[in-house]
């Protein structure tokens, strides 16, 4: 069972860097720097949002808002 597990994560993993090598090796015009800035911006703003998230989540677990409500 653990032999076909690694089989098949081991072939995913063949797949994912295929699809990944063939999709950078697509001939074509290079990005714009236009597209380098959006690409930046973007990425910047995803992690922006996923550490104030993230810094959401452990304020409100140290603050005990996220406990079950005691009822009398």
């Amino acid at each position: 069972m653990r032999l076909l597990l690694l089989i098949i994560l081991l072939g995913m993993l063949v797949a994912v860097g295929y699809f990944g090598y063939s999709a950078m090796a697509v001939e074509g015009d290079p990005i714009p720097t236009e597209g380098y800035v959006a690409l930046a911006l973007g990425a910047g703003f995803s992690v922006v949002v996923g550490v104030g998230l993230m810094m959401l989540l452990f304020l409100s677990s140290r603050r005990g808002y996220d406990e079950p409500p005691h009822f009398k």
